[in-house]
């Protein structure tokens, strides 16, 4: 079972709340997601365990405080697959430099 947890205090770490989860069964992963460009905690993350460890960690752990912040605890849903941007939507390609600026000549003239 996958397990959604959010509302997880910044400076909590992963191994914090693999203890936390354990206390209901044996946790196969426990992970805070992370900001791509600045490492910090995103405050939230994920938990897999078996199911029926899985559904009593949700009810006992579902606004427990951790680090000072009630946790939510539920099933993760299913990620909706959302469909890919399409760059080139029948426009045969993007391109581009994207113009602008001054090639030279001079000066006045818009174009």
């Amino acid at each position: 079972m996958n397990i959604f947890v959010s509302n997880i205090n910044y400076a909590t770490k992963e191994e914090a709340l693999h203890d936390l989860f354990s206390e209901y069964g044996e946790v196969s992963s426990a992970k805070i997601i992370t900001d791509r460009e600045t490492g910090r905690s995103r405050g939230f993350g994920f938990v897999e365990m078996g199911d029926e460890d899985g559904q009593q960690a949700i009810e006992g752990l579902n606004e427990r405080e951790l680090d000072g912040k009630a946790l939510n605890v539920s099933e993760a849903k299913p990620r909706e697959d959302k469909p890919r941007r399409s760059f080139d939507n029948n426009r045969g390609g993007g391109g581009g430099y994207g113009g602008g600026g001054n090639r030279g000549g001079g000066g006045g003239g818009r174009w």
